[in-house]
């Protein structure tokens, strides 16, 4: 099976052809899905007992698997939060996979577990948090909000009277947080408690939903969640005003910034986020905003201690790993993943490549492009601008559609292969929900011809 036979080799010239072609294109073909039974129908049986062969496999895969998904970094990709990783970056992935590095313990992954370090020293850096802070490269948001929050209950069951009977455990969060904070509620049995937000989750808001509360219910909060960039449309929570209700509560406060944390790789943006370095713990996703591939989420820690002790795994065959002989960092010890591959490593290398001054051009490109998408919205009496433009969002309608007519129109633009917007849904001040278009502008080498086309085709 590992022998270097002539199948392995044409099959991998054919790779290497194709990640050349892949990445030296701006603009790959936009792909739309295809049915289970439609592939199905084109492929054939492919797993077999005698093998179809590399160069068949990857036939089908060129030509048929990848056809039917989207690639996040196309530039007309302005849905959900695309990505638009470095060809440096895409490159460095293949370069760790190939190395196949275990990258949970410092006996084993080392040298790779230093590079991931260099790199969480720049994201934390570019917080403020004090030292001790760090953190750990995870497999997504996701991963680093449960990676948190799990701490964050830790903490606040250690910090309880022996005798204490066991509740369950209280976290408040606003109605724009991300909706992996419900999930991971969900994931590990605690209640939530959600504050009605239009806009910001302010720090009075918070002092509300703490005067309310029943000494019951004071006794279960362990945690307040924030957000730093919300998905839906690039809100940044008053960081300060709940950081300090936090404070003043005694509880541990998270900042979800996996969107908008990668603008604060820009002096220019920084500011924004004040308040930020006050939190316990806080999640950003290069994967999204600072040009890596899937799969790269960070989990960053005030006091890393804390999350150590929540997350270290103990089993006989784990002991050689505490052997001092193999003394160091062990990202293992700090988040919910044992096994883990080295995620930070095509972070490390982009950001070497490329410098920083380089990724903060990168973020204030998608906020120039939205509010460039902003002037145009203005421009054209068939559009209405729904709020402010927030970090690299912009919330808009189109006068007259409902519903039906969003899901129409991104249907036919992405069946043709225009582009992908995705419309979704905001809450009016009144509380009723309304359908708008929304655009994330991550990718610098989206256009402003590429608005301008987009924009236009809502005029019919």
């Amino acid at each position: 099976m590992h022998s270097l036979d002539i199948d392995t080799v044409a099959m991998t010239l054919d790779v290497a052809k194709y990640v050349i072609d892949r990445i030296t294109r701006i603009s790959p073909d936009l792909g739309k899905p295809r049915t289970a039974e439609e592939l199905h129908e084109a492929l054939g049986e492919t797993i077999t007992g005698d093998g179809i062969g590399g160069e068949r496999a990857f036939e089908l895969f060129r030509e048929e698997l990848v056809r039917a998904t989207v690639p996040i970094d196309h530039p007309r990709h302005l849905a959900f939060v695309p990505a638009s990783p470095t060809r440096a970056a895409v490159l460095f992935d293949l370069v760790t996979a190939a190395s196949s590095i275990h990258a949970a313990y410092w006996m084993e992954g080392g040298g790779a577990i230093f590079a991931e370090c260099e790199a969480m020293r720049w994201l934390v850096s570019l917080t403020g948090m004090p030292e001790p802070a760090f953190g750990v490269f995870t497999s997504g948001g996701t991963a680093a909000n449960l990676s948190a929050l799990v701490a964050a209950r830790e903490t606040w069951l250690r910090r309880r009277d022996e005798g204490a009977p066991h509740r369950r455990g209280l976290i408040i969060c606003s109605r724009q947080a991300h909706a992996s904070v419900e999930s991971m509620a969900g994931v590990m049995d605690v209640e939530l408690r959600v504050v009605e937000t239009v806009e910001r989750l302010e720090g009075v808001a918070v002092e509300r939903v703490l005067a309310d509360l029943t000494p019951l219910e004071r006794e279960r909060l362990f945690a307040v969640v924030a957000t730093a960039g919300t998905t839906n449309a690039g809100i940044i929570d008053d960081l300060p005003g709940v950081a300090a209700a936090c404070r003043r509560a005694g509880v541990w406060l998270h900042v979800d910034a996996a969107y908008g944390g990668g603008a604060l790789a820009s002096p220019k943006l920084r500011p924004l986020f004040a308040g930020i370095e006050l939190a316990d713990s806080v999640t950003i996703d290069p994967h999204k905003w600072l040009f890596v591939p899937y799969d790269c989420g960070a989990v960053l820690y005030r006091d890393p201690e804390l999350a150590r002790l929540a997350h270290t795994q103990n089993a006989n065959y784990l002991d050689i790993f505490k052997d001092p002989a193999y003394r160091g960092f062990n990202p293992a010890d700090y988040q919910i993943q044992l096994t883990r591959r080295a995620r930070g490593l095509p972070l490390w290398f982009s950001l070497a490549m490329h410098g920083t001054d380089k990724y903060a051009w990168g973020v204030e490109r998608g906020c120039e492009l939205a509010r460039h998408a902003a002037a145009l919205v203005a421009e054209r009496d068939y559009l209405e601008q729904v709020r402010p433009v927030g970090l690299s969002v912009i919330l808009f309608r189109r006068i007259g559609w409902g519903h039906a007519d969003y899901v129409e129109w991104t249907r036919r633009h992405h069946a043709a292969g225009d582009f992908l917007v995705a419309p979704t849904t905001w809450r009016r001040a009144d509380g009723t929900d309304e359908t708008v278009a929304r655009f994330c502008f991550i990718s610098p080498h989206t256009t402003e011809e590429d608005v301008a086309m987009i924009l236009g085709t809502m005029a019919d």
